[in-house]
This record gives C-alpha cells, structure tokens and sequence, in this order.
C-alpha cells in the first residue's frame, strides 16, 4: 500500500482556485503518469489546484482516505480515477457517497471509476455515477458521437471522434437524473454511452468510461472534454462551454 499526495498550483488567476482532490490507483492503469497528464494538462485550461492521493495497485484495497467521516471537506471538487472493482464493503462504499450527496462536493468519474465498488451490494456508488456498469469488451478502437452539441459540456467536442483503443463498457442501466452526451459505437460491439451527466442528492457528477490508456488522457480532446465537466460539475462553465470569469485563461 502506498499514499503519494501533491499539491500543484499556478499562477496569474483572477479567482481563488478550485480546490481540486484527484483520487487515483488500483490495477490495470498507469496512475503514475495519469495523475500528472490530468492534473497538468486541466490546470493548463482552468483555475484549480490540486492534492493527488494515489494508493494502493490492486482491485480489493480499501482507500484509507475513505476511513474519515470528513474526507473531502476543503475541497471544492473530487476527481476519481480509480480501479477498486472487488472492494465491497458497504458501509466503506456508502460513505464515499455521503461526501457528494450529502455533503455536495461535485464529482469527476473517469473510467474505471465506473466499475469500482460493482460487486458491492449497495447501489449508492451506481447511483452517483448515473450508470451500473459490470464488463466491458477487450480494448479495441470505436468512434464517439456527440449526443448533445448544443449543452456546454459538448460544445467544442467533435461530432465524430475517433478514440485511440479503448474499453467500451456496457451499461446496463441509466439511472434516473442521468443525462448522456456521448455514445460509443463499433463494428464489435452494441453502441454504449460513454460520456454523461447526472445529479445525486446535492452533488452534480461528470462521467465518462473513456481513459484506459494515456493515448487517450494525453489527447487535447479528452483534456478539453473532462476540463469543461468538472467546470460543469462546479457550476463554473457559461453557457457557450468556456470557464467562467475568473476560471479560465
């Protein structure tokens, strides 16, 4: 087990930064380099800082974090990149969720985030997302469509994108408040929202399945796409999908 926790921030903002929390390992990805392509590459187009807690490699560890009541007061935002797909305690998984719904710190859910805590019996972690999601298919490429040009967190995203191979994951629920903005769709596979929004108790959450490889989380797309939801997520993009004073360059 290991906890790594940075604390980046810049300069020459004409607002007080988004206190951004970026909750990042388990298996299967490349957290080291991941944590630095998102932290950089969102800070590079909007005013937020950030602590980074990357612990533990494997799908059964237990975020200590999560172990406080409080584990998100001070932040203004959480981004989870994580892969903790057989942890499943559900009172552990629950009060994960109470800090968002309850407490209303947006939420960033990158993809394996979509199926940590799946095996679990409680559907908190489902219901924050917006999405139950169990599987996906080998890693393979597949296009996406934008499903709502004219909403702000899609304005500036292509109509058609080519991703690099990806995970498509199949969801198979929608949860009510949830609202997709991107769906994939391949020659191997039946066509899957990728990209959503959903709202959850007090906190709005910004979601997308896409982000296995740092092909992907490295492309101007993808960083331009996350940036503008977790604007979105903390109420600071305008209508025409650009920050807000004081939120951008």
């Amino acid at each position: 087990m290991f906890a790594v926790i940075f604390n980046l921030s810049f300069e020459g903002w004409a607002a007080e930064p988004l206190r951004a929390l970026m909750v990042c390992g388990g298996c299967c990805h490349d957290y080291d380099a991941q944590k630095k392509i998102l932290s950089e590459g969102i800070s590079a187009r909007a005013n937020v800082t950030w602590t980074i807690i990357h612990e533990g490699n494997d799908r059964t560890h237990y975020v200590s974090l999560y172990t406080n009541a409080n584990w998100a007061k001070g932040y203004d935002v959480v981004l989870h990149n994580e892969c903790f797909g057989l942890a499943t305690n559900v009172a552990f998984v629950e009060g994960i969720v109470r800090a968002h719904s309850h407490g209303g710190v947006p939420a960033v859910m990158l993809h394996c985030s979509t199926h940590s805590y799946r095996f679990s019996t409680s559907d908190e972690w489902r219901k924050l997302l917006g999405v139950s999601s169990y599987q996906h298919g080998a890693k393979h490429t597949f296009e996406i469509f934008n499903l709502k040009p004219e909403h702000p967190v899609m304005k500036g995203f292509p109509e058609k994108w080519q991703d690099s191979p990806d995970e498509l994951y199949q969801i198979k629920r929608t949860w009510p408040d949830c609202v997709p903005l991107g769906k994939g769709l391949s020659s191997k596979e039946a066509g899957q929202t990728v990209i959503w929004l959903n709202t959850y108790g007090k906190a709005r959450v910004f979601g997308t399945t896409l982000g296995h490889a740092n092909e992907t989380m490295q492309s101007e797309v993808y960083l331009d796409l996350v940036t503008r939801g977790l604007l979105w997520a903390c109420d600071k993009l305008d209508a025409e999908g650009k920050p807000k004073a004081g939120y951008g360059k």
